[in-house]
């Protein structure tokens, strides 16, 4: 749908912090898929993915962020590390480390974009190194599932292991929350897909390209190659069943519309990918 249907639709469903504002223009009518480094994290054990030290010598993860350009609007997924953990050089943290060399804001200024450039936002999940700029993005439509809002902000449900601080303006932010797929421009270009497991409300996503072809963006799906050819369940996972569950519908839609799934935490498959300001088309 367009963001002024999907803003109706909000309205009544009920949801609150809504307000139509104009999109931003894009350029061009092309689909485009940009990928930036949002941060990288580094792993004293991979035992917490239920991966043996043994069964992989991978303890460097890269943390993505994404951009989706359509032309009803932009489309922010996953927004990385905090910005202000580039205000220290290099490595940092203890049991694992993270590091951000470069805030996802200077890398859009390369585009001559900002953070409200977005009309819409949606994160994988709501854990710290997918969610680091969420208080810095205003004026975009937030796309959640329900699950995870109602997780995070209603009383008396599990935490979902989350930094609060990082969104104190998520309930006051414009919202469509979400139960179930989601068709962001209702073209069938950009479409969000239910995958819960790894939290209540995990979403994945799926972007078809014209030159390019499908791309499936896991989320927490999967974290190493070695935990999607073996179907392993993080410990810290919110529902194991259910995780397994969204692994066998996201691998039954990747056979069939021939998506390329990327693991969004695999740095060896990042280094392999154009990075902004190049693009996939």
């Amino acid at each position: 749908m367009s963001r002024y249907a999907g803003l109706l639709l909000c309205g009544v469903l009920g949801v609150g912090g809504c307000s139509v504002e104009a999109p931003t223009p894009v350029a061009e009518a092309a689909l485009k898929l940009y990928v930036f480094d949002c941060g990288r994290l580094r792993l004293a054990s991979t035992e917490i993915f239920s991966v043996s030290g043994d069964e992989t010598e991978v303890r460097d993860l890269i943390v993505p962020c994404y951009m989706i350009e359509h032309a009803n609007g932009r489309l922010l997924w996953d927004g990385g590390l905090p910005s202000d953990t580039a205000d220290v050089q290099g490595w940092q943290g203890e049991g694992y480390q993270v590091r951000l060399d470069r805030t996802l804001s200077d890398q859009l200024a390369d585009l001559g974009l900002n953070m409200n450039s977005f009309d819409y936002v949606a994160y994988s999940h709501m854990h710290f190194d997918h969610v680091g700029v969420a208080d810095e993005v205003d004026t975009a439509v937030l796309l959640m599932q329900q699950a995870d809002y109602d997780a995070q902000f209603l009383e008396g449900l599990s935490p979902l292991k989350v930094d609060p601080a990082l969104f104190k303006k998520l309930q006051n932010h414009q919202k469509l929350l979400l139960n179930g797929d989601h068709d962001v421009f209702g073209d069938g270009q950009v479409r969000i897909i239910s995958a819960p497991g790894h939290t209540p409300g995990h979403q994945v996503l799926l972007v078809d390209l014209e030159n390019t072809g499908p791309i499936l963006i896991a989320g927490d799906l999967y974290h190493f190659a070695l935990s999607r050819k073996e179907r392993r369940v993080p410990k810290f996972n919110f529902d194991a069943e259910m995780t397994l569950a969204s692994m066998d519908r996201v691998e039954a839609l990747v056979a069939e519309t021939g998506a390329t799934l990327w693991i969004e935490h695999e740095l060896a498959l990042f280094e392999e990918l154009k990075h902004a300001p190049d693009y996939y088309d």
